[in-house]
């Protein structure tokens, strides 16, 4: 890491303020930010922050005495356990349902059907997105029309959970079936079966057309990229792309707990990342008042993406209304695989227009998504195949992109880690690799001449935003990225094996994300002072393992002056912690952590100014530290705790100290990843090795570089299994293929290569004490480093996912 924390090269904050060339409408962007004078610290002089503290719950995890959703189930001797019926046939509508035999089991409280008035007949997305919801109104709890398999139809009630799957065992269901459509090609042919009628979606979205099965159509051009590649003077080149059908593979399934309390409220205890926005989109679609509702999050066995969506709890919720008991759903690894949700499978076409010389005039992505059956998070992840990995390329004129995203007979989609930046990265940085080979140019050389720097305005980021989307780049380390990554990865030292037929080849890749979204996030945070000088911190940031806490708890402590274990985090609780929009879109540490910062300060401007009235000084000459307020001019202090007690407890004033914090911005800086790939491939049978993974990531200022780490391995980890591993594959009849973990085949601990993390510190005025977004990013980038690896390795080109002996050894054969 860096010990200078204000290098003009990486950092944007000692560089000028604009060019005389920029146009007058982006003074609104200036290079030089307004932060706090306490978020710029050299590391020397950070306490808590940049440190490597254990993450708050690691002992609790390994000793089995963290809490789960599931393990409240003994708090409740009364509790029901739901089972569901879902379809087994890929589309067509239930003409009958037989529960005769369910509901006279011993034990079976309830067997709601599509048409049980305990149900509510109304549309509604599952996406767990801000309000209103840009993802089409398409769903209902049970369905009559069913289009996948694993469609719910029937949910049901019961003492045991044997008794439960037992009686949904004996529910008989009649369809009448339709034709389906698997392919999303084949989908929007004008011929294809047709998934929705007009009045069964609310679809709010440009270029819907359910005629043809298209949920949306969307794009956005900067320049004239179609002039660019119409010029005689410039190499047209094209590649396309494809990506799998992923799994978030989390540990913890889906699983929510719902009863009512003493209080007739509605309350439930449920894994997910967005509490706030499941309980709206309750409050919504059972017509109960917001106040009447509390979502609360205990300990998340993993998220992903795939917890970002309201999947599980109107099933549960509605259960428990109609039986007047405690009800919990937890789902099984066959539903997790086939009925939660997934990565988008995406076919994405790169187009571009290049000189001789290597100058990329034009850029253009195509991408043609399958949303499967339902349009949850379809429109915003089809948006950053584009909107992510384009604006890497700043200084190329002209951009454009398309996507159209389409239905299928197939499992939901949904969010997941990187959110359409992992299919664009893909095409797009193979894309790139391909031209430098084409043109006989270095790969690495190609990118740097047009890639994003200090003071770059990002108009390709805004490019489908409207006016004033644009962004300043203020922090960017992809230099010291690339370096250190090379260095890591022996690039410029590569030995050949002496066996003639193993050749090894180093490829790399570039990738940026974003941290949270701009002009579209909410966090709040309340720091509340005990008498003793310990504290206690009410954060609406969703911890769903990342270790969060732990960074808020950082955060604060850096703030207070204070031991990081004298505060006490409760988090994510619609009854108790204040408003946040969730754990997603890499924006917890950044928008979350910066309300904590601010309440933190908040908090810390009033132990002052009592610690001011206790030491008879000027405010201006205290400061917090090492649990005390201490004078800069005298050496004189008094501890917290001291301030504490005389706060509550004085003879002639007396308060609470409360300090609040509330933050969103229209900011959202991109961290930065170059990756390596080092791999050996046997010409003679397409098998290969992947050596070793190098990833360098700016990521701002680490709040925690253990973690942060952490969260760079495992990303690079899911972003190998999705080059390497064939995901969830659909048989013709519509079946997902993979019910468990064995049946999976993603890449185990001995089965993946050594990753090595290389954090890259810059410092980005906008966030907490200089830090941006960390865990996305890293996943976009192994795909197309191992693509391009295998390129230089034998010359032959894999651009379908996953990347597999078979495919190598049939290009080499041709």
């Amino acid at each position: 890491m860096s010990d200078d924390a204000s290098d003009p090269k990486t950092d944007g904050g000692s560089a000028s303020q604009s060019t005389p060339d920029e146009p007058e409408e982006l003074e609104n962007l200036p290079l030089e930010w307004d932060e706090p004078e306490n978020n710029r610290k050299a590391p020397s002089e950070r306490a808590s922050v940049s440190q490597r503290a254990e993450k708050d719950d690691d002992r609790k995890l390994v000793t089995g005495e963290a809490k789960y959703t599931a393990d409240y189930e003994t708090q409740f001797p009364d509790l029901a356990h739901a089972a569901v019926v879902r379809s087994e046939i890929p589309h067509g509508y239930v003409t009958d349902v037989d529960t005769e035999a369910a509901e006279q089991m011993e034990g079976v409280h309830a067997v709601l059907t599509p048409w049980s008035e305990e149900v509510p007949d109304r549309k509604y997305t599952s996406a767990g997105q801000s309000y209103p919801e840009p993802s089409p109104w398409d769903m209902q709890i049970l369905n009559e029309h069913v289009r996948y398999v694993g469609d719910p139809i029937v949910a049901i009630a019961a003492d045991e959970p044997e008794t439960a799957e037992a009686a949904a065992d004996a529910v008989e269901i009649s369809y009448e079936e339709e034709e389906f459509v698997l392919d999303p090609e084949e989908a929007y042919d004008e011929d294809a079966p047709r998934l929705f009628d007009e009045d069964e979606v609310e679809n709010k979205i440009v270029g819907h057309d359910y005629e043809r099965n298209r949920m949306a159509s969307i794009g956005g051009e900067v320049g004239d990229a179609a002039a660019a590649f119409e010029s005689d003077d410039l190499n047209v080149h094209e590649t396309e792309w494809e990506t799998i059908r992923q799994s978030h593979a989390n540990v913890e399934k889906h699983t929510t707990l719902a009863y009512t309390n003493e209080d007739d409220r509605k309350v439930l205890v449920t894994s997910t990342q967005v509490p706030n926005h499941t309980r709206r989109q309750l409050s919504d679609l059972f017509d109960i008042p917001l106040r009447d509702i509390q979502v609360t999050k205990p300990r998340v066995g993993g998220g992903f993406g795939g917890k970002q969506a309201m999947v599980v709890e109107p099933i549960p919720l509605a259960l428990s209304l109609a039986i007047d008991r405690p009800v919990i759903y937890e789902a099984s690894r066959k539903e997790e695989f086939g009925a939660m949700r997934s990565r988008h499978p995406m076919k994405v076409r790169a187009r571009s227009a290049v000189t001789d010389d290597g100058e990329i005039e034009a850029l253009e992505l195509r991408a043609l998504s399958n949303t499967g059956a339902y349009g949850s998070h379809g429109m915003t992840v089809a948006g950053n195949v584009g909107s992510k990995p384009l604006p890497l390329y700043s200084k190329v004129p002209n951009v454009n992109f398309e996507a159209d995203i389409v239905h299928t007979n197939t499992p939901q989609t949904g969010a997941m880690r990187g959110y359409g930046a992992p299919q664009g990265t893909l095409a797009l940085e193979g894309h790139l690799d391909e031209v430098a080979r084409d043109l006989d140019l270095d790969p690495i050389e190609l990118r740097e001449n047009h890639y994003m720097e200090v003071g770059d305005i990002d108009e390709i980021a805004g490019m489908m935003g409207g006016e004033g989307a644009e962004r300043r780049i203020r922090s960017c380390g992809l230099d010291e990225c690339i370096a250190r990554g090379k260095e890591a990865i022996g690039y410029d030292d590569i030995e050949q094996p002496d066996e003639e037929h193993l050749h090894r080849g180093i490829g790399m890749a570039l990738s940026a994300q974003g941290t949270g979204v701009a002009g579209d996030e909410l966090g709040a945070a309340q720091m509340m002072m005990n008498e003793d000088g310990s504290f206690h911190l009410q954060v609406g940031g969703v911890d769903i393992g990342t270790g969060a806490d732990t960074a808020f708890n950082q955060i604060a402590s850096e703030v207070l002056g204070c031991d990081e274990k004298d505060i006490v985090i409760k988090s994510s609780d619609t009854d108790v912690t204040p408003f946040d929009y969730g754990a997603y879109a890499s924006s917890t540490t950044y928008i979350s952590g910066a309300a904590v910062k601010k309440a933190a300060e908040d908090a810390k401007e009033r132990i002052l100014e009592w610690g001011s009235r206790m030491l008879e000084e000027s405010v201006e000459n205290l400061d917090t530290a090492d649990g005390k307020v201490v004078s800069s001019e005298t050496g004189d202090s008094v501890t917290l705790e001291e301030i504490g007690y005389e706060s509550v407890y004085g003879d002639d004033e007396r308060e609470q100290i409360l300090g609040k914090g509330t933050h969103s911005t229209e900011e959202s800086p991109p961290p930065f990843a170059a990756q390596f790939a080092d791999v050996t491939v046997d010409e003679r049978t397409g098998e290969f090795e992947v050596n070793k993974l190098v990833v360098g990531v700016d990521c701002g200022v680490a709040i925690n570089p253990g973690m942060a780490e952490g969260q760079v391995e495992g990303a690079n980890h899911m972003s190998y299994e999705m080059a390497t591993c064939e995901g969830v594959t659909i048989d013709d009849d519509g079946h997902a293929e993979v019910t468990d973990f064995d049946e999976y085949g993603f890449p185990t601990a001995t089965e993946s290569p050594p990753i090595e993390a290389i954090l890259v510190e810059t410092h980005e005025p906008t966030g907490p004490f200089g830090a941006k977004s960390v865990a996305e990013v890293p996943t976009n980038t192994v795909p197309p480093a191992l693509s391009n690896a295998i390129r230089e390795a034998v010359g032959v080109r894999v651009t379908e996912m996953p990347i597999t002996s078979e495919k190598i050894a049939e290009a080499l054969d041709d």
